[in-house]
């Protein structure tokens, strides 16, 4: 039973560690668009046709953006303390675990195959 559960617990942690990694490609996709539209209104804001509404309605649109892009900065505030604990944990469980000489065995191995 103890093996179900600690595989429960390793599928919630991969789980939650893929929701990380689809926040920051959504974060990094989002920053991108966002300079795009700070371009944007820079460029129409040099041309002489362009209306005060249109740039203004630009405005508004990269300052939405900005917002929904600092509530991703937020739930990443909160969200990476709680894995970095996560990994500091499991570093120190496995260091308790982990014989040195074990280690030193494996490293010594491995240079004997690349000779």
């Amino acid at each position: 039973m103890k093996t179900v559960i600690d595989l429960s617990h390793r599928k919630v942690v991969e789980t939650y560690y893929s929701d990380m990694n689809n926040l920051a490609d959504l974060l990094g996709k989002l920053v991108n668009s966002y300079r795009l539209l700070i371009g944007g209104v820079h460029e129409l804001n040099g041309v002489a046709l362009a209306h005060k509404d249109e740039i203004k309605d630009a405005l508004d649109r990269v300052d939405e953006l900005g917002k929904l892009i600092d509530q991703i900065l937020v739930a990443f505030k909160y969200s990476g303390h709680a894995y970095i604990d996560y990994c500091k944990l499991k570093s120190d469980i496995i260091k308790e675990h982990l014989a040195v000489q074990y280690i030193q065995n494996e490293i010594d191995d491995e240079l004997k195959l690349k000779e």
